[in-house]
């Protein structure tokens, strides 16, 4: 009983930014962490980044010091900021939540497409 709804996407030149945000609704107090998945043209979808309930991170190798992933909590709110884009970051990005009630279940925002092209 959770609701994700992603925003943001978009389309910007190599070199360029830009801030996604997923806002939750629902059993918010069950969720044990948030995160973002992305799925490109031909390839399996693969881990961004995470944010546990206690704060703690996990980035891809491959946007490691390039995004930033935060929350709000009053909003209810995560953001991934994205800067200096690739033509390697264009894809469907995709909400995710983990709860722990039930435990193991997850939840999936509908994706929200990022493309970086000159």
């Amino acid at each position: 009983q959770v609701q994700l709804v992603e925003s943001g996407g978009g389309s910007v030149q190599p070199g360029g930014s830009l801030r996604l945000s997923c806002a939750a609704s629902g059993s918010i107090f069950s969720i044990n962490a948030m995160g973002w998945y992305r799925q490109a043209p031909g390839k399996q979808r693969e881990l961004v980044a995470a944010i546990t309930s206690g704060g703690s991170t996990n980035y891809a190798d491959s946007v490691k010091g390039r995004f930033t992933i935060s929350r709000d909590n009053a909003k209810n709110t995560v953001y991934l900021q994205m800067n200096s884009l690739k033509p390697e970051d264009t894809a469907v990005y995709y909400c995710n939540a983990d709860m722990r009630r039930p435990y193991g279940m997850d939840y999936w925002g509908k994706g929200t497409l990022v493309t970086v092209s000159s």
